[in-house]
């Protein structure tokens, strides 16, 4: 307790040293706290912790004898505000890179647990699932729940009255009748008739059926349409 106290009261003096000593002092100190950061961090890592603490204390400190240094006009602030944005992306890139020996250790489970890890079930069983290949119709076709779609230029019209702007003359029903997909010009248009709801997904596909709708986007793996509209 008495550590964190004396480290949260330091901090602050040390951002202070920094504000009221010259900037061109104060820069080259922090760039060479970067560097031994950078460079000896692991034969310094009793005092890496401090170390990084006075990087992240003394930038805001040396940015402001920056700007006073400047004359304290607007222009001033706006170069403090720069270097702002320079210096905390840089520390937060420093940061990252010092902490990538400690994300691995995390991943990767030390040796002595793989034997347990070899004996442990490994999730659910996996359930494989076939795809009902969407019949893809243009134009004017009979409607699977009686009546027949419309194509009215820009628009289908179904037997039920509901209207799907803004599409392409391409689309599909499911095997049951209950769902409804145009194409638009990237990505597709989705209507739950039982429901009488619609969405825009820009950017995914149609690949099939199966208890409902599947997608794709790009490459990548098929998805029921509940994960595509968040609703798991």
């Amino acid at each position: 307790m008495r550590a964190v106290t004396a480290r949260w009261l330091c901090a602050p003096a040390w951002l202070l040293a920094l504000a009221v000593m010259p900037w061109w002092l104060g820069l080259p100190l922090l760039l060479a706290i970067a560097a031994v950061l950078l460079f000896a961090a692991e034969r310094l890592e009793d005092y890496a912790r401090a170390l990084r603490l006075a990087l992240r204390w003394g930038l805001p400190g040396v940015l402001f004898a920056l700007q006073r240094g400047l004359g304290g006009d607007a222009f001033a602030w706006e170069m403090a505000l720069l270097g702002a944005l320079v210096g905390f992306t840089l520390l937060a890139g420093l940061e990252a890179w010092l902490d990538r020996g400690r994300r691995e250790r995390v991943a990767q489970p030390e040796l002595r647990d793989w034997p347990s890890l070899a004996l442990a079930p490994i999730g659910p069983g996996a359930v494989v699932v076939e795809l009902v290949p969407p019949q893809w119709m243009e134009g004017s076709w009979p409607d699977p729940r009686g009546g027949e779609v419309r194509w009215e230029g820009g628009r289908f019209v179904l037997a039920d009255g509901v209207v799907v702007e803004r599409v392409q003359p391409r689309a599909s029903f499911s095997p049951d009748g209950r769902w409804f997909v145009a194409c638009m010009s990237r990505g597709v248009v989705l209507l739950d008739r039982e429901h009488g709801r619609s969405y825009r997904l820009r950017g995914w596909e149609l690949c099939g059926w199966h208890d409902g709708p599947w997608f794709t986007r790009g490459t990548g793996p098929a998805m029921a349409w509940r994960e595509v509209l968040g609703q798991r």
